[in-house]
């Protein structure tokens, strides 16, 4: 019996020291972890009621490899956050006019949208950039870039009397302000963290 109870009373106290040699392990982890602050988080980096812009970053063993990761990503985020605009605006403004074939409208509109955001991110802005050589002799570049959405609009607008089909269902005014409430919405969302 006294075997039992001093097998119980050790294994107790074996289970209370390796429990509390993990948590003050974990405790200590904690202590030592480092808040890692990344380039280009203030709100001039992050989209506005002028500019789309996206921060991105490449990484490689050769520095202009690293950029053109970087500026390929950001472009792709751009291109991501203005087609999605693009398409709300699009089903928006067919469910408040009247067209004759709204899926065919919407279809054509959206391609000519994507060609224009297509040309479009050739002349990004670079806004900002950063350097960074790693201690593994690696880069890592940060980019900021920026398109202007008034740009994107004009093009949109610009586009459209080539098409006979899209004019004759265009209200440019109308199509405009849905626009304008869209990014008014879009700011709200992504500018709110």
């Amino acid at each position: 019996m006294k075997t039992k109870i001093s097998f119980i009373i050790l294994t107790a106290l074996l289970i209370s020291i390796i429990s509390s040699c993990s948590s003050t392990k974990k405790i200590e982890d904690i202590n030592k972890s480092t808040e890692v602050r990344l380039p280009f988080e203030g709100n001039q980096y992050k989209n506005d009621k002028d500019y789309f812009r996206a921060v991105q970053s490449g990484k490689s063993p050769d520095l202009s490899t690293a950029k053109k990761i970087a500026l390929l990503n950001a472009k792709e985020e751009m291109a991501a956050n203005i087609q999605s605009t693009i398409k709300r605006v699009t089903k928006q403004y067919t469910n408040q006019r009247t067209v004759d074939n709204p899926s065919a409208f919407e279809k054509k509109f959206q391609e000519d949208a994507r060609e224009i955001v297509k040309q479009e991110l050739f002349d990004v802005n670079i806004m900002d950039s950063k350097v960074f050589r790693e201690t593994n002799g690696t880069y890592t570049y940060w980019v900021v870039v920026e398109t202007s959405r008034q740009g994107i609009l004009n093009k949109i607008n610009e586009s459209i009397p080539r098409d006979k089909q899209l004019k004759l269902d265009y209200d440019e005014a109308q199509f405009n302000k849905i626009f304008n409430d869209e990014m008014k919405k879009f700011d709200k969302s992504h500018n709110s963290y």
